[in-house]
């Protein structure tokens, strides 16, 4: 009676790892804070690749999109115009304001020689003479000033207002790049095929940025997700065959083991005795075949090692 008293108060596990099969869960989530304009479909359809999911409010971005192309294109051609140099028109008018400079320069020079003759012989004063002086001195200033503009607009802009200019540009094409990327973002795709598992808002609600738009369950590669017990840890290792028993199936399928937590899932087992440990489970993925493909997630299962 002892014995049986102490074998009752032992804990009893069901053999093997229990658990469920489980498909990827895609989160798909609000990159702005906009109104829901379209629910194309309905939770539960099937999706392939790049369906339309949820459509936000674009109005918004697409203004900031047609704001950046404008500077794009301001960019663009201040750059043109730097290396394409200037208009024959605007150089023709520079030379010919060059030549008529030069043309009162000459007739500069010519009065004061004139005037300065004239105050050697006395017939003139000093006084007339540093007039002449100047006027030939301003002409001489009006010429060279001429020639540089002439100059300025027959070589182009230099390298450095060139080199400005293209990095200008670059740094408005990257921010049209970006806002078309945003535009892009409001309309939520799939991102691979599955099923849509949920869509959390209704149309016309305003979401928050980050808030979680629609959920997917990808149509390939099930796996079950189960816990395995302390004792049994040894017997899972990486890549191993484990035995697959699902409800409702009347043949186990051979799966592998995907991947095994180093961690239990409850208290540490330094933190428990020998009895206690053997409460321990550890969370387990592991891959099943094509046959899994259409059964339904969430349905339970038991996994097993099968013998070597």
């Amino acid at each position: 009676m002892l014995a049986l008293t102490l074998a009752g108060c032992q804990p009893t596990t069901e053999p093997g790892a229990l658990g469920t099969l489980e498909r990827d869960r895609v989160e798909l989530t609000a990159t702005a804070n906009e109104i829901i304009r379209a629910l194309p479909l309905a939770e539960g359809s099937q999706v392939a690749a790049g369906d339309l999911l949820v459509q936000l409010d674009d109005n918004r971005q697409q203004s900031v999109l047609a704001e950046a192309r404008a500077d794009e294109g301001g960019a663009r051609a201040a750059l043109a115009r730097l290396t394409n140099g200037e208009r024959p028109e605007d150089i023709a008018a520079a030379r010919a304001d060059r030549d008529q400079a030069q043309a009162t320069l000459r007739e500069g020079e010519r009065n004061f020689s004139r005037v300065a003759q004239l105050v050697r012989q006395k017939l003139m004063s000093p006084a007339d003479l540093d007039g002449a002086r100047a006027e030939r001195d301003g002409a001489l200033a009006a010429w060279q000033g001429a020639e540089q503009r002439l100059a300025k607009l027959v070589h182009g802009g230099r390298i450095e207002d060139i080199e400005q200019a293209q990095a200008n540009l670059a740094a408005t094409r990257a921010r049209v790049a970006l806002a078309a990327q945003g535009l892009t973002d409001l309309s939520v795709r799939a991102p691979r095929g599955g099923r849509l598992d949920s869509l959390p808002y209704q149309l016309g609600e305003r979401v928050a940025t980050g808030a979680v738009l629609a959920r997917l369950l990808a149509e390939d590669g099930p796996y079950a997700r189960v816990y395995v017990p302390e004792p049994d840890l040894a017997r899972y290792r990486l890549g191993k065959s484990l035995a697959v028993y699902i409800d409702g199936v009347a043949e186990p399928m051979t799966g592998s083991l995907r991947w095994i937590a180093k961690d239990p899932a409850f208290t540490p087992y330094y933190g428990l005795n020998e009895l206690d440990r053997a409460r321990l489970v550890y969370l387990a993925k592991i891959d099943l075949p094509a046959a899994a493909n259409p059964l339904p997630s969430g349905i339970p299962l038991r996994v097993e090692p099968t013998d070597e």
